[in-house]
């Protein structure tokens, strides 16, 4: 193969990676702004990049923070699957449900997710952004179904569990004394952030 017909697949790789960077670095930068506040300057001076960069390889500040969204969904899936998982073959559905609030709460302690996932949701008036939110959540549900194998009850409830903890990270209920924050918080162990 020459250098030249082996170029291109170089390019896309590198692309790629390229890619893979500028997202990873959007989730901090997104999760403090949110969509409408942050500046696509601000993810590609994370990133290493310039601007025009990012913009060639994503449709836009939509492109870029729906695949942030994307990506964020997807680690939450993968987590929830491998939490899921290390229950065990033999583990009931109720057993799988609370390995998978373990493994995402030991995920949440990055705070950068649970604020991504709220700016997500608040710029849901945006279709692209809304797509994502919907591929998002969908893959979530599809991932604790098939792995729980837990009616689709269960599941609903899992999902606002895991939005109540949400919630209590990021008002900090667990520091409030006050009855109306027991109400909310007691009986729920999550890791400061």
């Amino acid at each position: 193969m020459s250098p030249r017909t082996s170029r291109p697949t170089a390019s896309r790789s590198n692309a790629e990676d390229q890619r893979a960077n500028i997202v990873a670095k959007a989730v901090a930068a997104f999760a403090r702004a949110g969509y409408h506040a942050t500046p696509v300057a601000e993810v590609a001076k994370a990133a290493g990049v310039s601007p025009a960069y990012v913009f060639s390889l994503f449709a836009g500040k939509v492109g870029l923070f729906a695949a942030t969204v994307d990506r964020c969904y997807e680690q939450v899936a993968d987590t929830l699957v491998a939490g899921g998982e290390a229950a065990g073959p033999f583990a009931k559905p109720d057993e799988v449900l609370a390995a998978m609030t373990a493994a995402y709460v030991e995920l949440i302690r990055d705070r950068d997710l649970i604020m991504l996932q709220v700016h997500a949701q608040s710029a849901c008036d945006v279709p692209e952004i809304r797509a994502a939110v919907h591929r998002g959540v969908a893959r979530v549900v599809r991932a604790v179904s098939t792995v729980s194998r837990a009616d689709s009850a269960a599941v609903q409830q899992f999902l606002a569990y895991g939005q109540l903890c949400h919630l209590i990270v990021q008002a900090d209920l667990g520091a409030v004394d006050e009855d109306w924050a027991h109400v909310v918080s007691d009986g729920i162990s999550h890791h400061p952030g």
